[in-house]
């Protein structure tokens, strides 16, 4: 055999073998603490069936959605490991490891759902994704959202003197507890699913909710008094495992970041269509709805302020995204 026919075949040989390794079929899992119904277990369902289509059967991924795979802080742990692949989190979890993302939880940094999708779509927003590899490991996407904040309670709030003391239920992260230790309320953190049974027994006075999971989980059976306040917005991200991503050949990342996106802004666009007629179903019910605005909220923000101006540097340019794009 000649040499050049031998290296000819050697070289055929590494072009299949490297070949076969970026078209390795994976089954990759995706984590979120949401349940089955909410958009955004529908948006991670919907993401694995097209990954699966146009990848024509390679890859797969296997969603795991209600905290099947632990809460999110047990979540993030996998997802550095690699035991996770993927997961769509909320900005909560993040912002308990790298501070400048709890700037997106600054009250009334935005006016409402259409302002909140115009900043995460923005470029102040966008390049914080760039500190997701150094600090967690894990590469961000983009983003998701809930809807806007609100307060729902089981005896009327008509003023924030009234939470003072209060069991307000939250998601735990420094950005919302500090929030509500500022209005002199007692935050309780509590998954999702015991916030029904938490309300009716009365292990908490009040929680911290969007439109769409109040109507969903029916909260307003177990507190009917409504506080609209869109004090905050809530960011969800989605990820990739820093160590999972590094194995992915480049056309391989393209197509999920790609398609992961597609799903993210999907949520977005979901919750801008559907918040004003849930705000219209929940006013129908049969509840007392108060509303306030930043004025009624002034000594907690300025609170607020004071904490995260000095945790997160990237508060300033968010504001400043934040009135760039007011009414875009």
């Amino acid at each position: 055999m000649t040499t050049f026919k031998r290296l000819l075949i050697a070289a055929t040989a590494t072009s299949l073998a490297l070949s076969s390794l970026t078209v390795q079929a994976r089954d990759f899992r995706l984590g979120l603490i949401t349940p089955p119904s909410h958009i955004w277990t529908q948006a991670a369902n919907d993401f694995a069936q097209e990954l699966k289509e146009k990848s024509a059967g390679q890859h797969t991924v296997s969603v795991f959605p209600a905290q099947q795979l632990g809460n999110e802080a047990q979540m993030v742990q996998q997802l550095q490991t690699g035991a996770l692949d993927m997961a769509f989190l909320t900005i909560a979890e993040i912002s308990n490891r790298v501070p400048d993302f709890g700037a997106l939880y600054a009250p009334y940094l935005v006016d409402n759902i259409d302002h909140a999708a115009a900043l995460l779509r923005s470029d102040a927003a966008i390049g914080l994704l760039d500190q997701l590899p150094a600090g967690v490991g894990m590469v961000g996407v983009g983003y998701g959202m809930g809807g806007m904040r609100q307060m729902l309670s089981r005896e009327e709030v008509s003023s924030p003197e009234a939470l003072q003391g209060k069991k307000l239920r939250i998601t735990p992260f420094d950005p919302l507890r500090d929030f509500y230790n500022a209005l002199g309320s007692a935050p309780t953190p509590l998954p999702l699913p015991g916030v029904y049974d938490a309300l009716a027994n009365g292990q908490v006075d009040a929680i911290d909710m969007d439109f769409d999971s109040i109507l969903i989980f029916k909260f307003y059976e177990r507190a009917n008094n409504l506080l609209i306040s869109n004090h905050m917005m809530f960011p969800m991200v989605g990820v990739v495992s820093g160590r999972v991503w590094r194995e992915l050949s480049d056309d391989d990342k393209t197509l999920v970041r790609t398609l992961m996106k597609s799903h993210l802004d999907s949520v977005i666009d979901r919750f801008q269509q559907q918040e004003k007629s849930q705000e219209q179903e929940l006013r129908e019910l049969d509840i007392q709805i108060t509303e306030a605005d930043r004025s009624t909220f002034s000594d907690a923000i300025n609170s607020w302020e004071a904490i995260w101006s000095r945790k997160a540097n990237s508060l300033d340019a968010l504001r400043q995204a934040a009135a760039d794009v007011k009414g875009s």
